[in-house]
C-alpha cells in the first residue's frame, strides 16, 4: 500500500545533528509542542514539564527495547576471491538465533556470497528479497555469542544528519534494558529517571513493553518500506495489559511513548496476542482500540509515521502543527524536541 504522507519543507539547521547533553541540555530539557487532538490548539513548553499535562491515574506505557550496535564492516568474497576490502552491512531485523535480515552497502551481492568480520565472525547471504534491497545472512556464530561479536565490531547507525560517531549510549533510553533495536526507540529518550520519579509521585502509572525496530530507511527513496513491509518483534506482559484495560476501565487515558508503542499495543488489541511479529499499518482510517494519546519526536517529511499520526489528529491540524514547530524552531529527528498528542 502506497504511503501518503504529508510534505513540507524541513530546513537542514532543524535536523538535530547532536544528543540534548553535547548541547547543554539535560535529556529531559528538550522542549515539547502539546497538541490536542480535537480542537488543535498547541502550546509549547518544555519535556520534564510533562507532569503538568497528565493526571494521577493515567498509564504512560514505554519501550525498553535497548538499541543495538547494528552497522558492521567486513569484507566480501565470493568463491573465496576477495570482492571488497570493506563492506558496510547494516542489521534490519533477527530473525533467529543466527540470521538476520541486513542491507549491504555494495552493488551486484549475489547468494552464497561471504561476509568476514573481526572476531572470526563471518556470514553467508542465503535470500533476497522481492521489491527490497533487504538480503538475508546466516552467521557462523549463534545465540549470546553472535551478541557479543555485533557489541564488540558494531557502531550504531547513523544517518546524514549526525556528522560526529556518537557512541551507543547517545542512542539509549535511560530505561533501554532489552537489547534487539537497530533504531533507538527515540520517543523515550528524553525521559530522565527523575521525571519518571516525578510522575509516579503525582500518581500518574508506568509501564513497559519491548518492539524491537527495525530499519526504517534503506537508503534509497525507491524502496523506502511501508509500515506493512517492515516486520517487528513486539512483547507484552500480561500484568500491563491488565493494567491497560483498568486504566481505560476507569476512564483515565493510555499514552503511548512512541509510535513503536501504538504499533504494539494495537496489535495486541487487534490479535489478542500479547507477543510475535507485527506488521500493522496504521493510518488515518484506523479506529484505535487502546492508546488515547502519544508522546512522540518530530517526524520528517512523508515519513510513514505521519501516517500514524493521522489516526490521533486530523491532517489539518497535524499540517498546521508541524508548520508552527518549524516557525518555532523545533530540533527534528531522534535527539531533537517532542511532541505531545492527546
Amino acid at each position: 500500500m502506497a504511503v501518503t504522507s504529508l510534505d513540507f519543507h524541513l530546513p537542514d539547521e532543524l535536523n538535530a545533528s547532536h544528543p540534548p547533553e553535547k548541547r547543554g541540555l539535560r535529556r529531559d530539557h528538550v522542549r515539547l509542542m502539546v497538541l490536542n487532538r480535537t480542537t488543535g490548539e498547541i502550546c509549547h513548553d518544555r519535556f520534564d514539564h510533562l507532569l503538568h499535562y497528565l493526571q494521577p491515574g493515567d498509564l504512560i506505557i514505554v519501550n525498553n527495547s535497548r538499541t543495538i550496535p547494528a552497522v558492521l564492516r567486513g569484507k566480501w568474497s565470493r568463491q573465496q576471491q576477495q570482492l571488497a576490502a570493506q563492506v558496510e552491512v547494516r542489521l534490519a531485523r533477527r530473525r533467529n538465533e543466527n540470521t538476520w535480515e541486513a542491507l549491504i552497502l555494495a552493488d551486484s551481492v549475489q547468494l552464497g556470497d561471504t561476509l568476514h568480520f573481526p572476531a572470526d565472525l563471518a556470514a553467508s547471504v542465503i535470500s533476497k528479497q522481492d521489491h527490497s534491497p533487504l538480503m538475508t545472512i546466516q552467521f557462523s556464530k549463534t545465540g549470546s555469542d553472535l551478541f557479543q561479536d555485533i557489541y564488540s565490531i558494531g557502531e550504531p547507525i547513523r544517518y546524514e544528519y549526525i556528522q560526529e560517531p556518537w557512541g551507543l549510549d547517545s542512542y539509549q533510553t535511560v530505561f533501554g534494558s532489552h537489547p534487539g533495536s537497530v533504531e533507538m526507540p527515540s520517543a523515550g529518550r528524553a525521559f530522565s529517571w527523575e521525571l519518571l520519579f516525578s510522575l509516579m509521585q503525582k500518581g500518574v502509572q508506568i509501564e513497559y513493553i519491548q518492539l524491537h525496530t527495525g530499519l526504517s530507511y534503506l537508503l534509497d527513496d525507491e524502496y523506502e518500506q511501508s509500515p506493512e513491509d517492515n516486520e517487528e518483534e513486539y512483547n507484552i506482559s500480561e500484568r500491563t495489559m491488565q493494567k491497560i484495560l483498568q486504566t481505560k476501565a476507569s476512564g483515565n487515558r493510555v499514552i503511548a511513548v512512541g509510535t513503536t508503542v501504538v504499533r504494539a499495543l494495537e496489535s495486541a488489541a487487534l490479535t489478542n496476542a500479547l507477543s510475535g511479529v507485527t506488521n500493522l499499518y496504521i493510518n488515518r482510517h484506523y479506529p484505535l482500540q487502546l492508546v488515547n494519546g502519544m508522546i512522540t519526536g518530530l517526524h520528517e517529511p512523508k515519513a510513514s509515521h505521519l501516517e500514524m499520526l493521522s489516526a490521533f489528529v486530523s491532517e489539518g491540524h497535524l499540517q498546521a502543527a508541524y508548520t508552527e514547530a518549524i516557525q518555532s524552531r523545533y530540533l527534528w529527528h531522534e535527539f531533537g524536541d517532542m511532541n505531545l498528542i492527546m
